[in-house]
């Protein structure tokens, strides 16, 4: 019987032969693998932090777009035509443009937004009405109050529509979902309620009373009034306002000068200068205030010169052409050369050593510095010679007291020495340190410290921005003797044009305190330290 041999395939049989014998006309699709979807890591979604940044973004710029463009209002306010518009800001505070004079800036409140009046012109008739018939003027502040508060009604409804309309178009445009632009929209009529909330909180009618003035208008002192009229005659916002408006009026009159200023007869006007340091721009400035402003009294609180050499003596003689007393006393960079030369000047009253001297209706006394270092060169205790002048200028003020003849103003160049008076006088001027500033004592006391006025001479240059040239006008009541109120002047220094004056009331003028006559400052004994020798006389 024959064997048969079966063959085995040496490899697996292909499951994908079979395919081969099928019709070629027929075709299968072969299922595809769809993979994950991978999301490059550049366009990962923002977490909840960066979502609420974005929404935050859209909706203070879409507010500040709506109120850009259709946040505005015209209205009459008396017979000027103004323009009412809301601006982020902030600080807040309300700016009165009143163009091409200048601005007008009150801290009327604390919020994200500033209210800005824009003057844009005076109404011929209505102002002319003014002219004609004066007794109209008693009833103007009515007028202005009526205005500005429907003004300001309206800019609140506009205002809310800019807002809500600005946030909601471009928060429809960035994010193209309605829920998400009415989102932004929702969110930017919170955040105007809530700025005009803290507004209306923080209102102060009173801000008025301490206006800051730049532009032409500082140069008008008539727009900022008498101290006295200020404190006694007060009636918070609207006599105030009106009195503005007719100043206005007045300033776009047919002249279109400055009106005149008139000061009040019983008020005695100081102007406080110091740290001139060889700028000859410093006496034409000084001249125009003591002009401006009918000055009785120029203080000079020392370092009127650089480095008090006797070739430098020739700046000094324009004093004599100021048209008002010039009371000095000397600086650090002030020599004992320069101190003889100015006691030779007719006009110039030079203190030292606590000589007093009675002008205008004040007495004055003050001391020199007893240092001398036109380097600005640092001596060895300093500070001890200082306080030792300041002791030595204490018991002068306590001797006047004594004999009957009480000193009003105190003078010394560095404010370390002039804090050694508290307690003596009612007012210290001092300077050096080239920044305004004022400040009360412990003992009650009040320090007014004066910036340069001569912008820090030479060394102006020395620094990015060039220091601003300052001064001060005080009032001081001519019965009591006492600070009424001061206006602060600052001026663009090098190569700057801008100009700014700002009106400040000590805390018991304040509207609404004890009208009463201020207490006297609390004496404080003391011995008072002698000078070391070696010092400057």
């Amino acid at each position: 019987m024959a064997r048969v041999r079966a063959r085995v395939p040496t490899t697996a049989p292909n499951p994908m032969n079979h395919l081969r014998h099928r019709n070629p006309l027929r075709t299968t699709r072969r299922p595809r693998r769809r993979s994950a979807p991978t999301t490059p890591e550049l366009a990962a979604q923002p977490g909840p932090w960066g979502r609420a940044f974005g929404l935050t973004a859209v909706v203070l710029l879409g507010a500040w777009l709506g109120l850009l463009i259709v946040g505005n209002v015209r209205a009459p306010v008396g017979p000027m035509n103004t323009t009412m518009t809301l601006r982020p800001s902030a600080t807040g505070g309300t700016k009165i443009n009143i163009s091409p004079l200048g601005a007008l800036h009150l801290d009327s409140h604390v919020a994200p937004v500033r209210l800005d009046v824009n003057v844009d012109q005076l109404d011929p008739a209505r102002s002319q009405a003014l002219v004609d018939h004066p007794e109209r003027l008693s009833g103007l502040q009515d007028e202005v109050a009526r205005d500005v508060e429907h003004g300001t009604l309206d800019l609140a409804v506009r205002s809310c529509v800019a807002v809500v309309a600005g946030a909601t178009a471009l928060g429809l445009a960035v994010y193209r979902r309605p829920r998400r632009a009415l989102a932004a929209g929702g969110l930017a009529l919170a955040l105007l309620a809530a700025s005009g909330a803290t507004a209306y909180a923080t209102w102060n009618p009173k801000s008025v009373l301490e206006p800051r003035f730049s532009g032409l208008l500082s140069s008008a002192p008539s727009l900022v009034g008498n101290a006295r009229n200020i404190v006694t005659e007060f009636d918070i916002y609207q006599r105030e306002l009106a009195r503005l408006v007719t100043n206005v009026t007045k300033l776009y009159d047919v002249t279109s000068t400055l009106p005149a200023y008139q000061p009040d007869p019983t008020t005695v006007r100081v102007l406080h200068v110091s740290d001139i340091h060889l700028n000859p721009a410093s006496w034409k400035i000084i001249a125009s205030l003591v002009e401006q402003y009918k000055v009785n009294v120029i203080v000079d609180s020392g370092d009127t010169m650089d480095h008090g050499s006797a070739a430098e003596n020739g700046f000094l003689d324009p004093i004599a052409d100021l048209g008002a007393p010039y009371v000095w006393v000397r600086g650090n960079h002030d020599s004992a050369v320069t101190q003889r030369y100015l006691e030779g000047i007719k006009n110039v009253h030079v203190l030292d050593d606590g000589r007093a001297v009675t002008i205008g209706g004040l007495r004055f006394a003050g001391i020199g510095d007893p240092q001398f270092t036109p380097d600005r060169s640092k001596v060895p205790g300093g500070e001890g010679l200082q306080e030792a002048a300041g002791d030595r200028l204490a018991a002068a003020l306590r001797a006047q007291r004594t004999a009957g003849t009480p000193v009003d103003v105190a003078i010394a160049h560095e404010p370390s020495a002039a804090r050694r008076t508290d307690g003596e006088v009612p007012l210290v001027l001092a300077g050096h340190i080239h920044h305004a500033k004022m400040e009360v004592l412990e003992n009650g006391t009040r320090l007014r410290t004066e910036g340069s006025t001569g912008g820090s001479g030479l060394r102006a240059v020395e620094g990015k921005y060039p220091d601003p040239i300052e001064a001060s006008i005080l009032y001081f009541d001519r019965d009591t003797r006492r600070l009424q109120a001061w206006d602060a002047i600052k001026l663009g220094g090098l190569g700057l044009t801008t100009a700014e004056v700002s009106r400040h009331l000590p805390k018991e003028n304040q509207p609404g305190a004890d009208q009463s006559p201020s207490p006297s400052p609390t004496p404080t004994p003391s011995t008072p330290s002698p000078i070391p020798s070696g010092a400057t006389p």
